[in-house]
């Protein structure tokens, strides 16, 4: 089944850049971003100015849905973590919330190490806000298709009553 369109309101997209920011300082990072599996881009925090970042997205959902595939040719579910290590920069790839890939793009001004500690605490409390802003899309297309079923239903009826009548 598709995953639908991730729906964000301000307040759930304040909490995500905060914890982005965080990351990003904490770890010593170039940049840090998020993207959906579909390649849409959701944030990025850092020093982008001189990078294509919706190609960078795009490209990262691919390495990892191709990864993804590997993994599952080899028995396992997913590799839930992916690791590129440059000359001068690297990249950690990770997935937070089974749905959103979190990006972290660093050099020699910090370590693997201190990547993965601090990526491991982002990814806890970006699953947190992630599973929230789930659960509200969920709950409001539930309502939705509550008030069409209704609305649905009395259309329905009206024409039903409207044919026996004639």
């Amino acid at each position: 089944m598709p995953e639908a369109d991730l729906v964000m309101y301000e307040e759930d997209y304040s909490k995500v850049n905060e914890i982005l920011n965080h990351l990003l300082a904490d770890s010593n990072s170039k940049f840090v971003l998020l993207v959906d599996r579909s390649g849409q881009l959701i944030s990025i925090q850092g020093e982008t100015e001189s990078m294509d970042s919706m190609a960078f997205a795009s490209l990262s959902a691919g390495n990892y849905a191709a990864t993804s595939e590997l993994a599952k040719i080899m028995g396992e579910r997913e590799f839930s973590v992916l690791l590129h290590q440059g000359d001068k920069e690297s990249i950690h790839i990770s997935v937070v919330a089974e749905r959103i890939i979190l990006v972290v793009v660093f050099d020699d001004r910090t370590t693997l190490g201190l990547v993965r500690l601090r990526v491991k605490k982002a990814g806890d409390e970006l699953t947190k806000v992630f599973n929230s802003i789930f659960q509200k899309v969920a709950s409001e297309e539930r309502r939705a298709d509550a008030l069409l079923d209704s609305s649905y239903r009395s259309g329905a009826e009206e024409e039903i009553d409207k044919l026996f009548k004639e």
